[in-house]
């Protein structure tokens, strides 16, 4: 497998694997995220906008910042997953395999959660990871597009 990559694939995949292990760390045992191992109850949301909804609704009482940490912060947290995963996978490269798989890992994330009580399970983490992986493989597509477009006419590549 990583015999037979590039050094920008081997580069990816370092990447990869700190972006992975930083998810891991925010997303298990960031105290700053609400995860005190103290308050432990199983805590679940399977209506699909339901806390979207909430947060937006009571924005000025929570404030825009936990708005956007929910919302804004649960889309631009798997974007680096939907970027990386087409340069270190080729099955990354079709984007309806880095959907499934972005939604895949927010599902293992999600349930994990649920599982050790660290977190919440909730539909609308699932939707919003899915989405950032979208954003990030759509973000990947034009960093490329503008590569060959240098390469082609003979520029130099980034």
């Amino acid at each position: 497998m990583i015999r037979n990559t590039t050094r920008n694939q081997k580069f990816g995949w370092v990447l990869f694997l700190a972006y992975l292990a930083m998810l891991v760390y925010f997303m298990f045992f960031a105290e700053s995220f609400g995860r005190d191992p103290a308050e432990r109850e199983y805590a679940y949301n399977l209506e699909l906008f339901k806390e979207i909804k909430r947060f937006y609704q009571y924005r000025e009482q929570l404030g825009m910042e936990a708005f956007l940490l929910n919302v804004v912060g649960n889309v631009v947290a798997f974007m680096p997953f939907g970027f990386f995963l087409p340069i270190v996978s080729r099955r990354g490269k079709k984007w309806y395999n880095t959907m499934w798989l972005g939604f895949g890992m927010s599902l293992c994330i999600e349930t994990t959660q649920l599982v050790f009580k660290v977190g919440s399970f909730d539909v609308d983490d699932l939707l919003l990871n899915t989405i950032g992986g979208i954003a990030g493989y759509l973000f990947y597509r034009v960093v490329q597009g503008v590569r060959i477009r240098r390469k082609i006419h003979g520029k130099t590549e980034i």
